[in-house]
């Protein structure tokens, strides 16, 4: 295989470009940025409090909502510092093992976060398709055990993506990343080597995660609609149908938007470059942002707590 005079030999820095063609403003797009930053480490911090202060909120349903909180405040702190060192500061610098170490937790902690709101679908399911026995099914060993392998399910997953890029990329044609963070195959595609084996390991892993923890997510919801709905009082219905509807807004917005930034990113080479970088950072930030926010006011419980400590 010849290697063009410019090909890098294993790159000890990389250059994160930001947003092409958006680089003028920027600066102005860290605002919004920043702002959504802190609303989602403010409310999930929140959320964390009182969860953990409030015996009467210590089961399945909120010890979960509480992993979703740690996750999202990681994932987003795994994110927006750098970002936007790169968009107000021009430090767009990064190591290369850096680069690596921010893509494995970026692409672990959404599979975290797809576990757990797997786990939160079936908590439901069980909580109103079988409330005798929830209890008993749900026990604290069981909450921990899904927590330890949702969280190494999608660590060993990911981990092989950093692997086959240290050790089988040798070669890169630039070290300029066109990208405002370190993503999977903004990496691959600098690389002047076959890349084919990291984009199938990519596809198989966001189908083993996200496509499987979907499809499990909708059975368990078609099974919940369908006992709310043979349910014989109003209001035993209108309450089961309650204990959902936050959960099933966090679903849907997460699953929304990943799926639009995966098929944007593989089928919409029409769209301008910068769209695609614009949204895909977008689908990092607005669900850590919006999850606090809906369980907020979605959440009776949490709402009445949240009133509580700080207007009393």
């Amino acid at each position: 295989m010849s290697i063009s005079n410019i090909t890098v030999f294993m790159p000890s820095v990389l250059t994160l470009t930001g947003i092409p063609g958006l680089e003028s403003v920027q600066c102005w797009i860290g605002i919004p940025f920043c702002a959504m930053y802190l609303i989602a480490v403010i409310g999930n911090f929140l959320l964390l409090i009182i969860i953990k202060s409030e015996r009467s909120l210590h089961e399945p349903m909120y010890i979960f909502l509480g992993m979703l909180g740690v996750t999202d405040i990681l994932l987003s702190t795994s994110v927006v510092p750098k970002m936007l060192g790169i968009f107000w500061f021009h430090v767009p610098e990064i190591y290369f093992d850096s680069c690596l170490l921010q893509m494995w937790l970026i692409h672990t902690f959404q599979g975290i976060e797809s576990g757990i709101l797997l786990a939160m679908a079936l908590d439901r399911y069980v909580a109103i398709c079988y409330p005798l026995r929830h209890a008993a099914i749900f026990t604290p060993q069981l909450v921990t055990q899904i927590a330890a392998m949702v969280t190494l399910r999608a660590a060993i997953l990911v981990a092989p993506c950093l692997m086959l890029i240290k050790f089988r990329l040798q070669f890169y044609h630039t070290t300029v990343v066109s990208h405002s963070y370190c993503e999977h195959m903004a990496i691959v595609k600098l690389a002047a080597e076959n890349i084919r084996v990291n984009k199938i390991y990519g596809l198989f892993v966001a189908f083993t995660v996200a496509g499987l923890d979907l499809i499990l997510i909708t059975l368990s919801y078609v099974q919940i609609f369908i006992t709310i709905f043979l349910l014989p009082q109003k209001e035993a219905r209108l309450k089961a149908f309650n204990t959902c509807i936050a959960h099933i807004c966090v679903f849907l917005q997460f699953y929304l938007l990943a799926f639009f930034s995966f098929f944007a990113h593989r089928f919409g080479s029409y769209i301008p470059p910068y769209i695609h970088i614009l949204f895909s950072s977008i689908y990092l930030l607005v669900p850590p942002f919006l999850n606090p926010l809906v369980y907020g006011a979605k959440t009776k419980q949490i709402r009445v707590h949240m009133v509580k400590r700080f207007c009393s």
